[in-house]
């Protein structure tokens, strides 16, 4: 049911004015509560009148006088009281209309809901939106909004995104911008079709709407082997990603110029390829892009720098790394680092082959249980078996082929360690796990 609450905050207001598990929100100030939107909205004053429907039919009004910035403290049976909207776009480059049949039916579902945009941070391409939803971004000032760009030449993001109204992408963030509401972009990069002039162009276009456009964030496109009657996508090779990283970095010292700021920057995957170095840890800024994969290896690299000397020299042992294909020469480089500083550890870094959705993709959190179990020997692991957290779906210890982190603690009789992978995790975990001399 809709606004139904599943649960009620331990000393919250809720909790107070007498809420409970299997009441239903009605109105707040006799306005329809529709979706989380109108709650955080409605929910911004001092002096609130509630309705609250009882489990058992009976409907209360509620005065609560509060601080300003407080809500009622429950949670919701759905994290935004609705349904989300699912992605009415048919994109040439979209990684789930590649994914294999039989896979988990909630890895199927595109969303493209701007409030998820603005909850969790999930991309949206504004094409699922009448005038009226962007009015209410702006009367509602939600803020960030992370939008998914990818050109904004009018026929080629019709085109790419096989959706004869999404062309009107840069009309829609001028309309945001001019309200104040701040903006993260993304592109995804297909070579050939929106690279090379036509992301000088894109890029150019969304620098003029800065610093509502706070910054933008380019990824290479992804390609499983699962794309049989799909657009035909070639990838970046060698070549192609230096000549990218050349021709942003021109825009990018210009940028740095005008308003202290690259403003773009190219994730990982682009410098992994061309094999290219890394820009100093102060290009990133913060690393707000780190969700786009823009900095993960120059944060980690500075981590281990910067936490090796608090690796325990009285400590033994034998571990496993586990990664994928791009990580893997930075993880060598972790390992070389820790085994001079302490020589009793020992480390195997196994570089992981995707097997599952294919060679082409190389990042670890696309690994499976199984392409693991395919990749290490038994006979091999060390001690203790790290893996990277992204590697499990969120908030659970299950792979995206629905091998459980059990299932490989008794595949190879060993502890399997979950790091984030950031650096001094790493570190942290040696010191725990290794034993004392």
């Amino acid at each position: 049911m809709k606004n139904k609450i599943c649960e009620v905050l331990p000393n919250s207001i809720g909790e107070e004015v007498g809420i409970e598990p299997g009441d239903v929100l009605m109105t707040i100030n006799g306005n329809a509560v529709n979706d989380i939107i109108d709650y955080r909205f409605l929910m911004a004053d001092e002096y609130i009148l509630v309705e609250v429907e009882k489990s058992h039919g009976e409907v209360w009004e509620i005065e609560i006088e509060k601080e300003y910035h407080e809500d009622l403290g429950v949670e919701f049976e759905k994290s935004i009281m609705d349904e989300a909207k699912s992605c009415q776009n048919k994109c040439i480059f979209c990684f789930i209309d590649q994914l294999p049949k039989g896979m988990r039916e909630s890895l199927y579902f595109k969303d493209d809901d701007s409030r998820l945009s603005f909850l969790q941070g999930n991309f949206v391409t504004l094409t699922n939106m009448k005038d009226e939803d962007i009015d209410r971004i702006i009367k509602y000032r939600i803020s960030p909004i992370n939008v998914s760009v990818h050109t904004t030449n009018p026929e080629l993001r019709q085109k790419m995104l096989h959706n004869r109204f999404a062309g009107n992408i840069y009309e829609r963030l001028k309309k945001l911008s001019s309200a104040g509401i701040i903006i993260n972009c993304q592109i995804v990069l297909c070579p050939g079709v929106n690279d090379g002039e036509e992301l000088v162009r894109t890029l150019e276009d969304l620098y003029k709407l800065y610093p509502s456009v706070q910054n933008v964030a380019v990824v290479p496109v992804g390609v499983t082997k699962y794309r049989e009657g799909l657009f035909n996508m070639n990838l970046f090779n060698k070549e192609r990603a230096l000549k990218e990283i050349n021709q942003v970095l021109k825009l990018q010292d210009r940028y740095k110029k005008e308003i202290n700021s690259p403003f773009v920057r190219l994730s990982d995957e682009f410098y992994v390829l061309s094999e290219a170095d890394l820009p100093e840890s102060d290009f990133y800024e913060g690393y707000e892009q780190l969700e786009d994969g823009v900095g993960m290896i120059r944060i980690f690299r500075d981590n281990i720098e910067d936490n090796i000397p608090n690796l325990r020299k009285n400590i033994k042992g034998k571990f496993t790394f586990i990664t994928g294909a791009l990580a893997y020469n930075e993880l060598k480089k972790c390992k070389d680092k820790i085994e001079e500083n302490n020589s009793n550890i020992k480390i195997d870094v196994i570089k992981v082959i995707n097997n599952f959705f294919g060679e082409t993709i190389t990042v670890a959190g696309l690994i499976t249980g199984k392409d693991i179990m395919e990749a290490l020997d038994k006979n091999q692991v060390g001690d203790y078996i790290f893996i990277p957290r992204n590697m499990l779906r969120a908030g659970d210890d299950v792979f995206l082929d629905d091998i459980t982190l059990k299932d490989l603690e008794n595949y190879y009789g060993r502890k399997v360690i979950v790091c984030e992978y950031t650096g001094e995790d790493l570190i942290e975990n040696l010191n725990e796990y290794g034993k004392e001399e």
